[in-house]
């Protein structure tokens, strides 16, 4: 959404947010949760299936079609959702009582789930974990809530609301945070590093200027990366990476939050050089291969360029000396300025006609 805005989409980012009104508005008045996905005609039933017969991109096997985390818990969907909400909350005006009584409801669990384990961003298919980012999209989903309550109707809420926020905040700081890595980590009690982590400042968890938020770009910078400086999501505390490539939309995160903490000449490099793997049309995938190169896994990666979308408008906000909007509402501010991308968009298409 935050992708979109920025890019001079907001009749997109709006169409956007009524789909994921419309595929998941009703399932927590029914009793059901949110899933992290939904099909793009709204189905709700993606069971994971494999086609024995497709030989895959260079014997790739197995070849998949729908997704088999589907299912899974993943909290995280909660404060995602209210961020949108929140995105486009100057814009909308009145939410229709409908889609009012389900943002209502997303908060309402959020506030009563937050306390659980799940399987996190990266779709963990092992026992379930308190991962921070879980937490932290929660904190999220109560933060915009009770900015929203007017919007929503739900002054009543906000006591709680800001109650159980409160209580998001001191767990992620007391058990988030690793002395022994010198970084907040993949979930309580561990020493693992997480790109993920790099979310904190983005979202406005913790301002830029903290030294731990400094601490923790630091410590993926210099521990979680390859020997181009491109992220992988997540190493154990000793040391081991895993078989997998680096993460395009992880590398993007450093550099929006290089921008944020003042290191532009660092955040250039590093997003340019990761533009450098694009293919001959400028687009990329979900992982980039750390001794060839080639791009891996889901490809194109929507995630991917909603990353690269974000770091560059948080480039160039720093070079230009703005301070960088690291919460929702502030990014709207700044794009409704005089000089937004929706102005020089609409001049284009008033030139073009």
């Amino acid at each position: 959404m935050a992708a979109l805005w920025v890019a001079a989409c907001p009749d997109e980012a709006r169409s956007f947010f009524d789909f994921l009104a419309t595929a998941a508005g009703g399932a927590l008045q029914g009793g059901s949760p949110l899933q992290i996905l939904y099909g793009i005609g709204a189905e709700r039933l993606l069971p994971e299936h494999e086609l024995d017969h497709l030989p895959g991109y260079r014997e790739s096997r197995p070849v998949r079609i729908g997704n088999g985390a589907w299912n899974q818990s993943q909290l995280d969907v909660y404060g995602e959702l209210l961020a949108t909400a929140d995105l486009l909350a100057g814009q909308v005006g009145e939410l229709a009582p409908a889609t009012a009584a389900f943002l209502v409801a997303v908060a309402d669990t959020a506030a009563a789930r937050w306390e659980e384990p799940d399987q996190g961003i990266w779709e963990v298919r092992g026992e379930p974990r308190h991962f921070l980012y879980s937490e932290l999209m929660c904190w999220m989903a109560l933060d915009r809530a009770v900015g929203l309550a007017r919007l929503l109707g739900a002054e009543e809420r906000v006591a709680w609301w800001t109650d159980e926020r409160d209580r998001i905040r001191r767990g992620i700081e007391e058990r988030g945070w690793s002395e022994r890595a010198g970084a907040f980590t993949q979930s309580f009690g561990s020493d693992d590093l997480d790109a993920s982590s790099l979310i904190l400042a983005i979202v406005g968890f913790l301002p830029p200027d903290d030294p731990r938020i400094r601490a923790t770009v630091e410590a993926i910078a210099e521990r979680l990366t390859d020997e181009r400086g491109f992220v992988y999501r997540y190493r154990s505390a000793d040391g081991l990476a895993g078989q997998e490539g680096t993460f395009a939309i992880c590398t993007f995160w450093l550099a929006e939050c290089l921008a944020m903490v003042g290191e532009t000449e660092r955040a250039r490099e590093i997003f340019e050089r990761l533009l450098g793997c694009a293919n001959d049309v400028g687009l990329l995938s979900e992982e980039i291969a750390p001794s060839t190169g080639d791009l891996l896994g889901n490809f194109p990666q929507a995630f991917t360029h909603v990353g690269l979308v974000n770091a560059a408008w948080a480039i160039s906000q720093a070079e230009r000396g703005l301070r960088q909007p690291n919460e929702a509402r502030q990014r709207t501010a700044t794009v409704r300025g005089e000089a937004t991308p929706q102005a020089t968009n609409r001049a284009v298409r008033r030139r073009a006609e």
